[in-house]
């Protein structure tokens, strides 16, 4: 009877060890989103990064809503050094509060030509929601 213990037990960590395994390999993949700023994107070699997510403020001189109110093209500029930009085309229903300043977060590929073509566009929520700092 312990001999079919010691199995049943070896099976079990067999079978853990093989799910740990599995996280660590499809956690590691070619698939991973990347986190970036703007200006850590323009670092990377071209091609390096397919899937990212950036983050950044939306810039005021080019941007241009489509037609049909379905889709964005704007530049991204980073936090920290807002000459540093990368052109962004987004195509699906833009959020209310996006306009020029707004801080912004877009999910997507990287294209040949430098630029970003954007899955999903999310803002951040205005600071008039925010608690006041009450002191």
């Amino acid at each position: 009877m312990a001999q079919s213990n010691k199995y049943v037990y070896l099976a079990a960590g067999l079978l853990l060890a093989l799910g740990l395994g599995y996280l660590v390999f499809s956690g590691l993949s070619q698939d991973s989103v990347y986190f970036l700023n703007v200006g850590e994107a323009l670092a990377m070699k071209p091609g390096a990064v397919s899937q990212a997510r950036l983050f950044g403020t939306v810039g005021g001189q080019d941007l241009a809503l489509a037609p049909d109110a379905l889709g964005v093209a704007f530049s991204l500029c980073d936090k920290d050094d807002p000459a540093k930009t990368i052109r962004v085309e987004y195509r699906g229903a833009v959020p209310d509060t996006f306009k020029p300043g707004a801080e912004v977060i877009v999910e997507g590929k990287m294209r040949g030509d430098g630029g970003f073509a954007a899955a999903s566009l999310l803002t951040k929520c205005p600071s008039k929601y925010q608690k006041e700092n009450r002191g």
